[in-house]
């Protein structure tokens, strides 16, 4: 990828993982609240009954998969810049997995909150 022979590539792509990392978490918290809103004006129209999933739902679930998904596709671009640097490129002993490791967090509870979001109702 480089030829700088600097940390700083390596640092600067470790920021990009975590700026999509960020992204992400707005996303899925933007799809909860659209999806907990649809719930929220449900109950303001007092209409008793069932509650079914309607275009809220639907939409706030699609907001929370694409932030898994660009979660999903940022550790595989990351991985594929890692493996373009030079040993020179990483300080030693520095913890490259830790970014990986967050983002697969990230996924994780995401799949754990739309599992969630389909067996409330």
């Amino acid at each position: 990828m480089s030829d700088l022979n600097d940390p700083r590539v390596f640092f600067a792509a470790e920021r990009t993982l975590m700026a999509w990392n960020r992204t992400a978490l707005t996303l899925m918290a933007f799809g909860f609240m659209i999806e907990r809103f649809g719930l929220f004006l449900h109950m303001l129209r007092q209409v008793h009954g069932h509650v079914g999933r309607d275009m809220s739902f639907w939409i706030g679930i699609a907001f929370i998969a694409l932030a898994q998904s660009m979660t999903a596709f940022s550790i595989v671009q990351f991985r594929r810049v890692l493996r373009t640097l030079k040993p020179i490129e990483i300080p030693d002993r520095y913890c490259t997995w830790l970014g990986i490791a967050m983002n697969m967090s990230v996924v994780g509870l995401g799949l754990a909150l739309l599992v969630y979001l389909f067996t409330e109702l």
